[in-house]
């Protein structure tokens, strides 16, 4: 019997990207629990990862469907002292996961990106599902092998382009996968070479601070002096090296989350818990989210932040220049895996310990006493531009230009 395949993207594909996730992203080796997050319509490439590991040894592969019209019924109709609620069982999947060093792969594209839009916000900022805090538990410590990665749906395509069409959406795909390369698993090592060559050159630096200025932008950010930039490619807890994200085109690191104060705009969209966000405007005061602003959305966003003491602070601040294939593209994806990587980002909620040297060893307590924000969600939002310059600040107050006009300028 053969495998079921996607009606629109060619079988040949569908074992190109799972044999790329399954080699580079979140490598699988014999006798590995695998658990697979995903919406029915990822169905085939849940398929083609689980038809890999197993070819690899899994010894289980866990598929998990999550389905939005379910949670839009419980967003509209569930007590609402209920919605911060998740069932237990879906915690003790990911302990299990992490005491055994699993495997995690999260599959993106939501099947309607918009499909909360017409329901009480605040109401759908109190319902995190499917993000579980388990989850980012064994993400932010590297307990197991993860990836997030991305499938086209119908719905999605449409979204983004008014019609739909998923075939233009996986060529998109393809190209910032670099499947269309003849081994794309080099090319992607090559990649990420490129690109702690940035994050050295920033860490040779040894900057303060960094400064974002553009139309509605001028926010000051305090770095860590301990934390490095780095790139996505870390060890798990069982030293195996993995790529959380795939694509990937950014240089990263943790802020001091007491020290980021300004306002800062939104350059693009942000789908967030089923709603579109539209034109979102923060403002920091003292490290901390002071006011919100957008066209549509806000409410949704307050009540995201409103999740716990560090879910309105800065936990991320990336940076991301004018070459990469998703930038280039000229679209907005609506799907924060994709459109992150077309240019700059940050993150409210939870920050990034990987960026700390031997965070392992130091416990949570000290890594909390250097600046890194502790959070149940971690939420990225594209800040870059063209028209946005980053500025780098040392500690002698002196000003080094990192990005203008979308350029690497170092």
């Amino acid at each position: 019997m053969s495998r079921p395949d996607s009606p629109d993207i060619p079988a040949a594909d569908l074992t190109a990207y799972s044999e790329l996730i399954l080699d580079v992203s979140a490598p699988v080796t014999e006798d590995d629990l695998v658990a697979i997050n995903a919406e029915i319509e990822h169905a085939p490439l849940a398929r083609a990862l689980a038809e890999g590991a197993y070819a690899r040894g899994a010894r289980y592969v866990d598929i998990w469907y999550f389905d939005p019209y379910a949670k839009r019924s419980r967003v509209r109709h569930a007590d609402p002292a209920t919605l911060h609620e998740v069932p237990a069982w879906l915690d003790r999947r990911n302990h299990e996961l992490g005491q055994r060093y699993g495997v995690l792969i999260n599959i993106r594209g939501e099947a309607e990106p918009d499909l909360l839009g017409d329901v009480d916000p605040v109401r759908a900022g109190l319902d995190r599902m499917p993000n579980l805090s388990s989850r980012y538990h064994l993400q932010s410590n590297d307990l197991v092998c993860w990836s997030i990665v991305a499938y086209p749906t119908r719905s999605w395509s449409r979204h983004v382009f008014g019609q739909e069409d998923v075939a233009r959406l996986w060529d998109h795909l393809k190209h910032f996968l670099r499947l269309d390369r003849p081994d794309p698993s080099a090319a992607w090592h090559t990649r990420l070479d490129e690109l702690r060559g940035r994050a050295d050159r920033l860490n040779e630096l040894n900057l303060d601070a960094v400064h974002f200025k553009g139309p509605g932008t001028d926010l000051t950010i305090g770095l860590i002096p301990q934390a490095e930039w780095t790139v996505v490619g870390f060890k798990a807890a069982d030293g195996r090296y993995f790529v959380p994200n795939l694509p990937s085109e950014e240089v990263f690191t943790t802020p001091d989350h007491r020290r980021i104060d300004g306002t800062v705009s939104a350059t693009r969209p942000l789908s967030l818990a089923g709603t579109v966000v539209r034109d979102l405007r923060l403002t920091f005061t003292g490290g901390r989210v002071s006011e919100v602003h957008a066209s549509s959305g806000a409410d949704v966003v307050r009540g995201h932040q409103a999740t716990d003491p560090g879910a309105a602070r800065l936990g991320e601040v990336a940076l991301v220049d004018g070459s990469s294939p998703i930038g280039r593209s000229g679209v907005t994806f609506m799907e924060t895996l994709l459109d992150e990587n077309a240019t700059c980002h940050l993150a409210w909620g939870s920050g990034i310990p990987q960026a700390i040297p031997g965070a392992s060893r130091l416990g949570r307590d000290r890594i909390e006493e250097m600046g890194v924000n502790f959070s149940a969600v971690h939420t990225d939002f594209m800040v870059g531009g063209p028209e946005v310059t980053v500025t780098g600040i040392d500690g002698d107050g002196r000003r080094i230009v990192i990005l203008r006009e979308d350029e690497w300028r170092l």
